[in-house]
């Protein structure tokens, strides 16, 4: 199944579908919304045959919906096999907002997006660039995202999550899952059971960094002021930073770290400096609380 709309700049966009795959792209400069759905078994054309496909017009964007009943009886022998389902590709114009829902199917999202939400039981989320807020639920799908401008708020049981840019805000709950994190520009709060945590990258505001049996990473820009608070019950703690009883001086971004483990290793590293920052202070000031 096929439909194309007429679209005046970027849409709502809003997929719902079980299990198969969700494919989206964002195109800068498309003027019209393109929905193809690709059943891979009888009893899946069945379902694409009465999906929902609709252009509503709504005070500011203009919402696409794209809705595939489910499967009545749980999952067909074709899903079993792994060879069936519905592959459902969607493109928009760049900087529409996502949202998109789902039990088993694998999200992808190539392109500059809106906000975007996803939520999925097992199947695993990719985000290319996304200029709004993400949030993201899973329960045992990996989460990916490449580059995030607005806040970010991700919930897994078991799946990894990786954020290699975060601009705004960063809060992730994991159970098993393990966290990386590349580069932080704000607020960053992690929680961990047995996951790991990596944070490759923070500069400002405040780290909250708190597991149970999983070890912690941070690496701190070189050049910012460094509070920390590190604890941990069994494990071990080092770092890399000079430490001191004083109150950090200069005139560098103030980052607050404040790392809790019960059994997990916490270690406090320098960052690696960016190219384009090559020239600047290697010198970062710390206190021990």
């Amino acid at each position: 199944m096929e439909k194309t709309f007429d679209v005046s700049g970027p849409v709502q966009l809003e997929v719902r579908l079980a299990a198969g795959e969700i494919e989206i792209e964002t195109i800068a400069g498309l003027t019209q919304a393109q929905i193809e759905l690709t059943a891979h078994d009888e009893e899946s054309q069945q379902l694409v045959d009465k999906a929902q496909i609709e252009l509503r017009n709504h005070p500011g964007r203009q919402q696409l919906i794209v809705d595939v009943p489910q499967r009545r009886g749980g999952f067909s022998l074709g899903l079993l096999l792994g060879r069936g389902g519905i592959t459902c590709h969607v493109r928009v114009p760049e900087s529409s907002d996502v949202s998109a829902r789902s039990k088993s199917a694998d999200v992808s999202v190539r392109g500059t997006t809106g906000a975007a939400s996803v939520q999925t039981a097992s199947g695993d989320v990719s985000l290319q660039d996304v200029g709004g807020d993400l949030s993201a639920k899973s329960a045992s799908g990996d989460v990916l995202a490449r580059e995030v401008t607005g806040g970010v708020s991700v919930q897994t049981a078991s799946g990894d999550v990786q954020i290699d840019t975060a601009r705004g805000s960063l809060n992730i709950a994991t159970v098993s899952g393990d966290v990386a994190v590349g580069a932080a520009d704000e607020d960053v709060t992690v929680n961990t059971v047995s996951g790991d945590q990596s944070h490759g990258a923070v500069q400002r505001g405040r780290v909250a960094a708190h597991s149970v049996s999983g070890d912690v990473q941070i690496g701190v820009r070189r050049g910012s002021k460094v509070f920390l608070d590190c604890n941990t019950v069994s494990g071990d703690t080092s770092s890399e930073l000079e430490l001191t009883p004083d109150a950090p001086g200069g005139t560098g971004p103030l980052v607050e770290i404040r790392a809790k483990t019960v059994s997990g290793d916490i270690r406090i590293v320098r960052a690696p400096a960016p190219a384009a920052a090559a020239s600047t202070s290697d010198v970062a000031q710390e206190v021990h609380a």
